[in-house]
């Protein structure tokens, strides 16, 4: 019986690996973070999970059906001979809803309540009682607007827990016509992003990187929205126009930032953003649950029971338009 061949670029712990071997006796798992054993290992194999990936593994891979990503985000694998190829394309979509929701509300509370302020003052061990002043810094989420731009799995996700939290819910999406929600209270299309910004009071970045979403976030876009409001970023850091936020948060045209992702990862320690009061900086760890992999591994086992069925996998990307 000739044997389906996954190989698997990265150290992924044996309890997996069997899981993976249990969906069928016609799956063979081999995994490899040998990048000269990678070249050699990939010309036979029919799947491919990468972590370890480049144009040159892809083209040794002469007989390879299918990729499957372990994360959403798919900017930095799609090569153009990748896109070129008739190679099905997925990803985890769905895995890091949960934990990245969660961290976005979990910044408008130290927003909201101060609390990024309150860290350093322990620290210090200041105690600060006057009352009259401190009434005029605390906010209340409830009644604000929540601008989140992209209504994927994750913003749609985003949406939901929001509400809960008795805020406006206005998006900003691509397809406009097909969007309906009863967590939203308000859609706008993409070109009428500069609009969405003007009223929102936390706008949250929920978009793949793409050649249209690259500093989807510059001058124009930091000016239009309120003083008071604060840009929250957990897709990618090339999203924003990074020098244009600096400016933007030192000048106070808006309030602060929350920002998970950047340019360059990881953020250069000469990077005037680490000394900025107004930011929180988490590094890139918004998605980060110790459920993840359990989550990714269910995925990898369900798709991989389609693909031996020769049926349509799930999360399936356009590797033209990139997600």
């Amino acid at each position: 019986m000739n044997k389906t061949k996954m190989l698997i670029t990265f150290d992924l712990p044996n309890f997996y690996i069997e899981k993976i071997k249990s969906v069928s006796p016609k799956i063979n798992v081999v995994k490899s973070t040998n990048y000269d054993e990678i070249l050699r290992l990939v010309k036979t194999a029919d799947v491919l999970i990468p972590r370890i990936f480049s144009p040159e593994i892809f083209l040794a891979a002469k007989q390879l059906k299918w990729i499957q990503t372990c994360g959403v985000g798919v900017d930095h694998f799609l090569f153009p001979e990748v896109v070129k190829s008739e190679v099905i394309f997925s990803n985890a979509k769905g895995v890091s809803k949960i934990p990245i929701s969660e961290h976005v509300i979990g910044i408008m509370l130290c927003f909201s309540r101060r609390l990024n302020y309150y860290i350093k003052s322990q620290k210090q061990k200041k105690w600060k009682e006057n009352p009259d002043v401190l009434l005029q810094q605390f906010e209340e989420l409830n009644g604000k607007t929540v601008g989140i731009v992209g209504f994927g799995n994750i913003g749609s996700y985003l949406a939901t827990k929001i509400k809960c939290l008795e805020m406006r819910v206005i998006v900003t999406t691509k397809n406009q016509s097909d969007a309906s929600s009863e967590y939203v209270d308000k859609f706008f299309g993409m070109y009428e992003l500069e609009k969405m910004l003007s009223e929102a009071d936390f706008v949250i970045l929920t978009v793949p990187l793409t050649s249209e979403t690259r500093n989807l976030i510059g001058k124009k876009q930091l000016k239009k929205m309120k003083k008071t409001s604060y840009l929250i970023n957990v897709c990618r850091g090339k999203i924003i126009d990074e020098k244009k936020l600096i400016k933007a948060l030192k000048e106070g045209w808006i309030a602060g930032a929350g920002l998970d992702t950047f340019e360059s990862e990881p953020l250069s320690s000469n990077s005037e953003l680490w000394e900025l009061e107004n930011v929180i900086i988490t590094p890139h760890v918004a998605g980060l649950t110790r459920n993840y992999w359990d989550r990714v591994i269910e995925i990898i086992c369900e798709n991989l029971t389609l693909f031996l069925e020769n049926k349509p996998l799930k999360n399936v990307i356009n590797k033209k338009i990139g997600y």
